[in-house]
């Protein structure tokens, strides 16, 4: 028993190193290292009988001790403790094998180098191990390789090259080794080629607009380049925001109106999506939010801060419903649209398509286009949304609403002008509903069924008389160009909420 005593330490902070992550500490890993490289030399040598080779714990102990000293604290924590603890046990049991020196057998000199050579071999296939294993962790996860796949990898190497270092047996563990190990990789490669297939036919349907391709004042931007005739802000500019798939129509009314030299994200040209959109005018951090109408919960946000929104329509968007382009439904009713994404209707062949499962997608809470689709629902309970486990690297495995899969049997939906104007995807097609396309012009004749003002969004007790030159500028013929030529509809009608 004497023998295996010195363990105890080396052990104990071995487990605690690889729990470290869930535990908070204060401590760096690096020196975490550094103290199980003490502690299992320690441990060797007093397996040994050597006496001295306490010495070696007695390192990290006073290091303890000193990181308890700095600490503001309690008077005695936990660092101090533990320092003295440690040195006590290595004390008495050197104190112990230095009375038995005489009856103990002495390693000889080769043992001990071979003992030493042996543990600086284990420190550095740990160190390498960890360091190969979080980076091949990141890519991993990175890839979209199941989390759990990836932290099997990260097991691999240290599995393999630490028993190689102490086993006789080397070549029996390596067999046993390759079997699990060929398993894996196997596994790996089949999980790879599902993402990569998923990925292939994942649209995302979320408005994630590449902002440098929309940027004012810049030569190769796609925005509509015009500067206005009638309107030059210099200064008290209007603080402007905006969902992201209107990105390029208020980047353009920045390029007509604000000075050459204002850029994105400078304290007046902002751009977030529309939850964070409407929280930070909510909190009057903005003056202007271009979007359609907020969700019940971002109006009851703004009630609760005590502000009050002033909607100004400016143009008119289509809300669409679209599925794959195999798919041989053309047109759906409202109420048949209604029965989908209530959970009514359940496969195609009740709608003459083919006898497939509907996998109908949605969008995470509060996005502009789930909005939509609960007033579009009405008094009808939207069901559950698809959802799937997501790779996070910071969050870990959560659960998150599916993108969409352009699959035959999906059906998703969103604005006219995001799936014309930036998806793009040859793969998939606009329902007509109720018999009539989502074209501009049945947009403009009020024969399309489902449309959306586009407001520009502003709160009572506004300060900033730009704010109010800027809206009357949108609402002229300069400002409806812009809406027009950027891909979406001007104001045709009234609207009311």
């Amino acid at each position: 028993m004497r023998k295996f005593t010195g363990y105890i330490p080396a052990a104990l902070f071995t487990g605690f190193y690889l729990l470290s992550g869930l535990t908070g500490v204060r401590i760096t890993m690096s020196m975490l290292l550094v103290w199980l490289v003490c502690f299992w030399l320690s441990a060797f040598f007093l397996h040994k009988g050597l006496f001295w080779g306490g010495i070696f714990g007695l390192f990290p102990a006073l290091n303890m001790i000193f990181m308890g000293t700095q600490y503001t604290g309690p008077v005695i924590n936990v660092e101090i403790l533990l320092g003295i603890i440690l040195i006590l046990f290595y004390g008495i049991l050197g104190f112990y094998l230095w009375k038995k020196r005489d009856d103990i057998p002495k390693a000889g000199t080769k043992e001990i180098v071979i003992m030493v050579v042996k543990v600086a071999l284990t420190v550095a296939v740990v160190m390498a191990s960890a360091y190969i294993a979080v980076i091949s962790g990141m890519i991993l996860i990175s890839e979209g390789i199941n989390q759990a796949f990836a932290y099997i990898g990260m097991l691999v190497i240290p599995s393999l090259f630490l028993p190689l270092i102490w086993l006789k047996k080397r070549k029996i563990f390596f067999l046993i080794w390759l079997i699990p190990a060929v398993i894996y990789f196997v596994a790996l490669g089949v999980n790879y080629a599902v993402v990569k297939y998923d990925e292939s036919i994942t649209i995302n349907t979320a408005p994630n607009i590449n902002v440098h391709e929309y940027l004012p004042f810049e030569e190769d931007s796609k925005i509509v380049k015009t500067r206005s005739e009638t309107l030059q802000f210099t200064d008290n500019l209007p603080k402007i925001d905006g969902a992201a798939a209107l990105f390029p129509v208020y980047s353009a009314f920045v390029n007509a109106t604000y000075p050459e030299t204002t850029k994105l994200y400078d304290g007046h040209f902002e751009y977030n999506n529309t939850p964070a959109g409407y929280k930070l005018l909510s909190e009057k951090s903005t003056d202007i939010f271009i979007g359609v109408y907020p969700s019940e919960e971002q109006k009851a946000d703004a009630k609760a801060k005590g502000t009050k929104y002033i909607y100004t329509p400016i143009g008119t968007e289509a809300f669409v419903f679209f599925v794959h382009k195999d798919n041989p439904i053309e047109n759906l009713t409202t109420e048949q649209i209604q029965g989908i994404y209530s959970g009514e209707i359940t496969n195609w062949k009740q709608l003459g398509g083919k006898n497939e499962e509907i996998v109908a997608f949605q969008r995470n809470e509060g996005s502009g286009s789930q909005s939509m689709l609960e007033r579009f629902m009405g008094d009808k309970p939207i069901m559950e949304a698809p959802t799937e486990l997501k790779n996070d690297l910071m969050s870990g495995i959560i659960e998150r609403v599916s993108n969409y899969k352009n699959k035959t049997n999906s059906i998703g939906f969103s604005f006219r002008y995001y799936v014309e104007g930036i998806i793009k995807n040859p793969d998939i097609k606009m329902l007509s509903v109720d018999g009539v396309a989502p074209t501009a012009e049945n947009i403009k004749n009020g024969k399309y069924p489902i449309v959306t003002p586009i407001y520009a969004v502003t709160y009572e007790e506004q300060t900033n008389e730009n704010v109010n030159k800027l809206l009357d500028w949108i609402l002229s013929e300069e400002g409806q160009y812009i809406i027009e030529e950027t891909g979406y509809v001007g104001i045709v009608s009234e609207f009311e909420e």
